[in-house]
């Protein structure tokens, strides 16, 4: 178990924004939250990353109660986030932005940032996740200048450049266009197993982006869990469709076995030697 919340409970003096949340994330995992505002998703996501305190109940990160760790903490013990907002810095290059995610995983933030041109580790991790994500022609180019879809890309490489073995994406295909949507999480589930990541949870408003990626989905309503279960299940449950999915639209041709060209199962997040996630049935026990 590589990330587990006990029995969750968040209150905001009487309102309670999370009522008893247990969920657990293994191996090779990629764990979809959905729910419609006012679920808790938010309050989840800030509770499994640290920001937040519970008010009853434990979150475990490779078996340490991370509960209100902060950030920066949990970001050395191997969680990176990135947000539903573009975090950008406009006025430094791609490689700049990717150079200052590595500077701050190698403990090396408190060296003056120009300084570190010349450092050859610091410049070979940039660059290959630069390329991981498909902008090493960008490389010196203004994030201010990238168009949404690439702003959206190097957010995410800046939170993989951390090199954590678990992330958590808030929307990470939100403000861009549906072909751009398909094209980034091509991109970021190629880029999680090229560096081994364990496990990826994100949360996510387009339901083809959910059901087509996800191996899991955790459906929250009115800050508890109505559903844990596999994207056929969950499609499969009426009042989980009804009260959180929706009607969706047809797939994208991306997502079907023939606009992948790949009719294989998909290779383990922790990469060609990861041991595969049990079924959904083996978890249950």
């Amino acid at each position: 178990m590589i990330l587990e919340a006990l029995d969750i409970r968040k209150l905001y003096g009487a309102y309670v924004a999370l009522d008893g949340v247990s969920l657990s994330i293994r191996e090779g995992e990629f764990v979809s939250i959905i729910g419609p505002n006012g679920a808790g998703k938010s309050t989840l996501i800030n509770v499994l990353t640290g920001v937040l305190q519970p008010s009853a109940g434990s979150v475990r990160f490779k078996g340490k109660d991370i509960g209100g760790i902060g950030t920066v903490a949990l970001t050395r013990l191997g969680m990176a986030r990135s947000f539903q907002l573009v975090q950008i810095f406009p006025e430094l290059t791609v490689l700049e932005t990717l150079q200052a995610a590595a500077i701050s995983r190698l403990g090396r933030g408190a060296r003056l940032f120009t300084s570190l041109a010349g450092d050859s580790q610091v410049q070979a991790d940039a660059l290959e996740v630069a390329s991981l994500f498909g902008l090493s022609g960008k490389a010196h180019a203004l994030a201010r200048e990238l168009p949404q879809g690439d702003k959206k890309l190097l957010d995410v490489a800046s939170a993989f450049a951390l090199r954590p073995e678990i992330i958590l994406l808030d929307e990470p295909t939100s403000g861009v266009s549906t072909a751009d949507k398909h094209a980034i999480m091509e991109i970021l589930v190629g880029a999680a197993k090229r560096i081994g990541l364990r496990a990826i949870i994100q949360v996510e408003h387009d339901m083809d982006i959910v059901f087509g990626y996800s191996d899991r989905i955790i459906a929250l309503h009115q800050g508890k869990v109505l559903a844990d279960a596999t994207p056929a299940e969950i499609e499969a449950d009426a009042k989980v469709v009804d009260m959180v999915v929706g009607r969706r639209r047809a797939p994208h041709p991306a997502l079907s076995p023939e606009g992948r060209g790949n009719p294989e199962p998909p290779t383990p997040l922790g990469g060609e030697n990861a041991e595969p996630s049990p079924p959904m049935g083996e978890r249950a026990g």
